[in-house]
């Protein structure tokens, strides 16, 4: 009886430690493991304009965009039955910052959020050769 007592304590201490909230480029909070890597981190020295219309069209072209925030160039989108949040900011008038959060159920998609951030360089660059 103190078997399953212990084990069910361990267990219930285990999901509270181990559950948690993440913050999203966005600034809302969602429920998940806080503890795995989600997120890519792009420089480039080019105006946000360019990197928003990149990012627009490489989110709408993968997935559905959900948010497209003006103001503050943030971006939601599922792709792939995950969340995807992209946050492009200029950092000090020549260097602008993207950066692409991937989501699933079961924690961060690294992989998808460094395919959606190529992808944007990719476009971005195409969008500059025509």
């Amino acid at each position: 009886m103190r078997i399953k007592a212990l084990f069910s304590l361990a267990l219930s201490a285990a999901l509270v430690l181990f559950s948690g909230c993440v913050n999203t480029e966005t600034g809302h909070p969602v429920g998940g493991m806080p503890f795995t890597k989600d997120t890519i981190t792009s420089r480039y020295e080019k105006p946000v304009p360019l990197l928003a219309n990149a990012t627009r069209i490489v989110l709408s072209r993968n997935g559905k965009l959900l948010m497209d925030n003006v103001v503050n160039n943030t971006f939601q989108a599922k792709i792939n039955q995950r969340n995807v949040w992209v946050k492009v900011e200029d950092l000090d008038g020549k260097i602008t910052v993207v950066s692409v959060q991937v989501r699933g159920s079961m924690g961060g998609d690294i992989d998808l959020a460094a395919e959606i951030s190529k992808q944007i360089a990719l476009q971005l660059m195409a969008a500059q050769n025509q």
